[in-house]
């Protein structure tokens, strides 16, 4: 009788203990749900769109993405892009910052979207903001509007962000008194329009291509002692072997299609992506 209570007080000892294990492992099955769920509830949705408005007397079509999970206000990033217009490229730098937390339009510079397919129609496009800034000024007025619209943006927190033809450009916004926080130009022109103390309120980012045959020494000296010149808050960053266009992965079979001096450099890439980065978050304080 004892030995069958013994048994007895066993099973049930057993039984209560694959019992508790079952739980534990129910708990663990749900406990790892919910951090899956919640990591999922974590990820980026980013919206994109397609935003019409008017700069002056031109149609413009710029292209805008942020993250829609995301319910706050957040930095807002015009970006200017290459003289090839409004192209694939540039929409996908404008979803990597959405991704990082901002919300971003590319500017259609040219109006109704337009995008060069040659050296010929792009340089015939771009030359009229190189030559009257004014004209360039209107277009990015006109995108700077647009982008304190959406509900998304901070207002009090909008930077630009520009590549060769877009980099010269936000660099006279800046010189031009815009109201930004910054500016980054990757391989861009940097003669402009002179620069002023009392109309300078952006702090500048600069990432040249060392190898760079479009911006040559003179005028990386030039730029440098004109800024130095008004005490400027700026930072340089140059990339030994990079050429004009380093950051787009498309510049090197462009570059040999039409015999241009680009091509794409990885390292050089990430690294004035990174120093982006830094950079705005420290502007962005």
């Amino acid at each position: 009788m004892n030995q069958l209570k013994c048994m007895l007080i066993a099973g049930v000892a057993a039984f209560s203990s694959f019992t508790a294990c079952n739980n534990q492992q129910t708990v663990g099955h749900e406990s790892t749900a919910a951090a899956t769920d919640s990591s999922a509830a974590k990820e980026p949705k980013i919206k994109e769109e397609t935003v019409s408005y008017t700069a002056g007397n031109l149609g413009v079509k710029s292209f805008v993405a942020y993250d829609e999970s995301n319910a706050g206000k957040r930095p807002a990033v015009l970006i200017v892009p290459e003289w090839w217009g409004l192209n694939d490229y540039v929409k996908r730098r404008a979803k990597q910052l959405a991704e990082l937390g901002y919300i971003a339009l590319a500017v259609d510079f040219y109006g109704d979207g337009k995008i060069a397919d040659n050296p010929d129609s792009a340089s015939k496009w771009a030359m009229p903001f190189y030559k009257n800034p004014q004209l360039a000024k209107t277009n990015f007025d006109a995108a700077l509007e647009k982008i304190k619209t959406y509900p998304q943006t901070d207002t009090a927190k909008i930077a630009a962000i520009g590549y060769c033809f877009g980099g010269a450009q936000v660099l006279n916004m800046a010189r031009m008194g815009e109201p930004l926080k910054a500016v980054v130009s990757f391989h861009g022109n940097l003669a402009g329009v002179p620069v002023k103390k009392d109309l300078l309120k952006a702090n500048v980012l600069v990432c040249h291509g060392e190898a760079d045959q479009f911006v040559k020494p003179a005028e990386v000296a030039a730029f440098k002692k004109s800024m130095d010149s008004v005490g400027a808050s700026y930072t340089f960053k140059s990339y030994p072997g990079a050429t004009h266009a380093f950051t787009n992965p498309d510049a090197t079979a462009m570059g040999q299609k039409f015999k241009l001096p680009i091509a794409y450099n990885g390292a050089a890439d990430t690294a004035s992506w990174n120093e982006m980065k830094t950079f705005f978050a420290t502007v962005f304080q």
